[in-house]
């Protein structure tokens, strides 16, 4: 059995094909093909409030390509959800009428909320202590949804209008910003010790660029280490030198700047990065989904 999850986001558009593996009563996911489209709503959503007729007819074409793929690897069951960028953009429910329409691929653009509660149910906290605080830290083009665990329970959870796009696009307001270190704050002063677990595209390049071993958490200190040694090169040379990708190149910088605050005012010394995101909360919530069924 195949499930496939689609994530538009403000930056880029997502396809995981996962196989679905039943053992013993429990039933697991491995991950059997991931295509990731720089497509960047953002830029219009933040910028104009509404998808240009463009942007719009690239996602068609995207959605029609992974509609093709689904077909080829006989996909079972999917879901496709739209986050920041399409929730900001006026002409939002038109586009995924459109899509519908074109490409037979049904969209729901979630609030940041259902956001938060669909990344932390990706099952990241598996292999860690249950009985410790963590802070879920996902780092989008056009939010950033933190969620945090005290003792395995959700303490709380909330999204921001902060993200590595609209930071780029001097979007992001002081507002955003206060209610973001207030959240923060109001959360996490009554715990001694916590945590992050970083998730997104960013942190985990920023990882596989630490060389950290296997699991070992991110310290704030190497995070800060990675930031000023990537901000020492210009864009073009973070691409040709460095080898990142042209779509990454540019987020990677404002992505650490959002991790470093969120670790500073939670007073967060390590985090660890388990490299998943928004697409393998989708399949998780597919077998609970059908499970139920």
């Amino acid at each position: 059995m195949k499930y496939a999850a689609i994530d538009i986001g403000s930056n880029a558009v997502r396809l995981l094909i996962a196989d679905i593996i039943e053992n013993n009563g429990s039933v697991s996911f491995k991950k059997n093909t991931l295509i990731r489209v720089p497509l960047r709503l953002g830029d219009d959503a933040f910028l104009d409030h509404n998808i240009s007729d463009k942007k719009a007819a690239d996602l068609v074409k995207t959605m029609q390509a992974f509609q093709n793929l689904m077909e080829v690897y006989k996909v079972n069951s999917y879901l496709a959800y739209a986050t920041s960028a399409m929730r900001e953009a006026k002409n939002g429910a038109e586009v995924v009428k459109r899509v519908k329409d074109e490409a037979n691929v049904e969209i729901e653009i979630i609030h940041g909320q259902k956001e938060a509660g669909i990344i932390y149910a990706s099952h990241a906290e598996v292999t860690i202590d249950k009985s410790k605080n963590y802070l879920y830290i996902d780092v989008g083009g056009g939010s950033t949804e933190l969620s945090l665990f005290t003792a395995g329970e959700l303490w709380a959870s909330k999204s921001f209008n902060i993200g590595t796009i609209r930071m780029l696009d001097n979007q992001d307001t002081e507002e955003s910003w206060n209610e973001l270190k207030d959240f923060i704050r109001l959360n996490t002063r009554q715990f001694k010790f916590i945590s992050g677990i970083g998730t997104g595209g960013n942190i985990n390049k920023l990882y596989k660029l630490s060389e950290e071993k296997d699991k070992a958490p991110l310290s704030f200190g190497k995070l800060k280490s990675l930031y000023n040694y990537l901000s020492s090169f210009s864009l073009k040379d973070r691409i040709n030198v460095l080898g990142l990708n042209q779509d990454r190149a540019d987020v990677i910088i404002p992505a650490c700047e959002i991790y470093m605050s969120v670790m500073k005012w939670a007073n967060i010394k390590n985090i660890y990065v388990p490299t998943v995101g928004l697409v393998d909360g989708i399949i998780q919530t597919l077998i609970e989904k059908n499970g139920r069924n």
